[in-house]
């Protein structure tokens, strides 16, 4: 973990960083010249914006004391809108270093799995499924389904992707938990409310390199590609399934034409899992990595969307709650990211009703 506010400390790292870049044999081992220029480019992307920040600032604060001696209504209004900017700026900033868990940088591999509720549960998965891809497409960033298990009436039963883009892991790692729907169902000709859980777990996304995976420990299938309606289904032997005997571990990955692409994410999923694994004998950096492992059911639930007699989102680990539901529906949820990477630290985990 690097320093977050230390200036003097951050801008010594990239020096020595810098510094060892010139030396001969720097690039001797590319793996470690690899992780260390990407060391290095996270250490600036902490300091360059701060660097900016100040001086955006210090050009705010000289306009401003400009403007007392000699006031210009222009001149005073552009700079309250920058002076306005600056702070929602620093607030996006602030936020960012927040972002400083040993995995935060990477991207994520997501996994929505239906819980208690039947096609109700297989439904909400999808809804969620739709929130995170309209999320990702708000920030710019990259989804892609890496399999999927369609439900037997709509939704799913399972899905899970990948999810590329600054922080990926950091901003999601939020999302870990079970996620409680109730709503007026659409299956029910009595038109009641039901209530259905989900559960969303995140992981950072590994290279099968960074964790010791022993391939005679793993089996490998080839099998067609399943889904909802993909072009390949039952054509070609594209999906991948490994299995981890030791752990009894197993990935599936089906939604790319190449089976050796589907290898390739396969691999990448299982030493996320394996790194999981690994991490048990440190609980607390298992609840960090991947949140709560109880049950998708009643009382497990880390947020809650009720659609049905009013409308309103709570999270119940940050009390941080709003009433437009459909907005978070439709990908609006960094406001509960930000107040779960603002929560103090040492506060528990707690699950409501």
């Amino acid at each position: 973990m690097e320093a977050i506010f230390d200036l003097k400390t951050l801008e010594s790292l990239i020096v020595q960083i810098e510094e060892r870049q010139q030396e001969p044999e720097f690039w001797n081992d590319p793996e470690t010249a690899q992780s260390e220029m990407k060391r290095l480019s996270r250490l600036k992307g902490r300091v360059n914006p701060y660097r900016e920040l100040d001086r955006r600032l210090n050009d705010i604060l000289e306009m401003r004391e400009m403007l007392r001696t000699e006031p210009d209504a222009e001149m005073q209004e552009l700079n309250d809108q920058e002076a306005l900017q600056f702070m929602a700026d620093m607030d996006a900033y602030e936020l960012q270093t927040l972002l400083n868990g040993e995995y935060d940088d990477r991207d994520a591999i997501v996994e929505v799995n239906a819980g208690a509720g039947g096609s109700e549960a297989c439904d909400w998965a999808s809804i969620l499924f739709r929130m995170y891809q309209r999320w990702c497409e708000i920030r710019g960033y990259k989804c892609e389904v890496i399999s999927e298990t369609p439900g037997d009436v709509t939704g799913y039963r399972s899905v899970q992707f990948a999810v590329g883009g600054p922080n990926a892991y950091g901003y999601l790692k939020a999302e870990n938990g079970v996620h409680r729907l109730v709503r007026i169902s659409p299956f029910d000709s009595a038109a009641r409310r039901h209530t259905s859980f989900c559960k969303v777990e995140v992981l950072p996304e590994m290279e099968e390199t960074e964790i010791d995976i022993n391939m005679d420990e793993v089996k490998e299938e080839t099998l067609r590609a399943g889904g909802a309606g993909g072009q390949h289904v039952n054509k070609t032997e594209s999906a991948v399934r490994l299995t981890h005997i030791p752990t009894g571990i197993t990935v599936l990955c089906q939604n790319e034409r190449s089976q050796h692409k589907n290898r390739a994410s396969a691999l990448k999923v299982l030493a996320a899992r394996l790194l999981e694994v690994q991490k048990v004998q440190d609980q607390n950096k298992v609840n960090e990595l991947k949140g709560d492992t109880g049950p998708a059911e009643w009382g497990r639930q880390i947020r809650s969307y009720v659609l049905q007699p009013y409308t309103m989102v709570k999270d119940h680990r940050t009390g941080h709650e709003t009433g437009n539901a459909s907005g978070v529906l439709d990908g609006n949820v960094d406001g509960f990211i930000e107040a779960f990477l603002k929560r103090p630290k040492d506060a528990g985990e707690e699950f409501f009703e």
